[in-house]
């Protein structure tokens, strides 16, 4: 099958399962639920993609193996995260807009329908790096790539768990983190996983496979400007004074020294 075939039959792949977790959602009324399974559906694009290229190879299995590592810690971490909270804030407020007796349908475009779309669209580097891959053998590029998804998963997964440990201690309630990879960015989460998606558009590239590399670009344009960090700087900066001299001396998304203005 051609590149375009498979990538476009992914899409009812990655709507059936959005559908199943959006039904029960509506039976949860928590459409928050939507959020661990962002790491697992690219899990799920990873193994359907990887079964519909046909024979195995270093790279398709190495790509497997890390889509599973990051997506897979992702979606532990954020169920283990938010259980027993209810609902996300973001979402209880859509539902008061909206009016909670129609947004059990609302919810399927906003939330389930929509990221199903983001999902599909962001796992083409996947699909580059697994397509044909055994026509070009790992190279240098290759290389490069597993460097910068070792950078992009220390600081996701090393963020997430500095904030978790000092979430965890009732004294820091009310104050900013700003040790440990928090020193040099104040999103570490967000920066690791902008740079893992960058070594998967550069695994497409090591494949031959170009355009895909967008969907590296998509994804930081979201977490930047979209879902990530400008969402919860405006949130942080309204709920912590000490934020705002945080954000003085600690750069935006890219590590650097701190200083006494970023």
């Amino acid at each position: 099958m051609s590149f375009t075939t498979i990538f476009i039959s992914a899409f009812p792949v990655i709507m059936v399962l959005m559908t199943l977790l959006w039904l029960v959602s509506v039976y949860l009324k928590n459409a928050s639920i939507v959020d661990p399974f962002w790491g697992f559906g690219f899990v799920v694009a990873a193994v359907y993609y990887f079964i519909q290229t046909g024979e195995m190879d270093e790279r398709k299995i190495l790509i497997l193996v890390l889509v599973a590592i990051w997506g897979l810690r992702l979606s532990v971490y954020l169920f283990w995260r938010n259980a027993g909270k209810g609902e996300d804030y973001r979402y209880q407020e859509f539902r008061k807009n909206y009016g909670v007796h129609r947004y059990w349908w609302v919810s399927f475009f906003q939330v389930f329908l929509l990221q199903g779309i983001l999902l599909w669209l962001i796992s083409a580097p996947l699909l580059g790096a697994m397509y044909d891959a055994g026509a070009n053998p790992l190279n240098i590029i290759d290389f490069a790539a597993i460097i910068f998804w070792l950078i992009g998963f220390t600081f996701e997964a090393g963020g997430d768990f500095q904030l978790a440990k000092f979430k965890a201690n009732p004294k820091n309630n009310g104050k900013v983190l700003n040790t440990g990879f928090w020193k040099y960015t104040r999103h570490p989460n967000y920066f690791g996983d902008s740079t893992v998606w960058w070594a998967f558009g550069l695994f497409s590239v090591a494949a031959g496979s170009y355009l895909p590399i967008l969907s590296s670009v998509l994804m930081m344009a979201l977490i930047i400007k979209v879902s990530g960090v400008a969402l919860l700087e405006k949130s942080l900066a309204g709920k912590k004074p000490e934020y705002r001299d945080y954000i003085m001396k600690t750069s935006a998304f890219f590590p650097w020294f701190p200083g006494k203005s970023a």
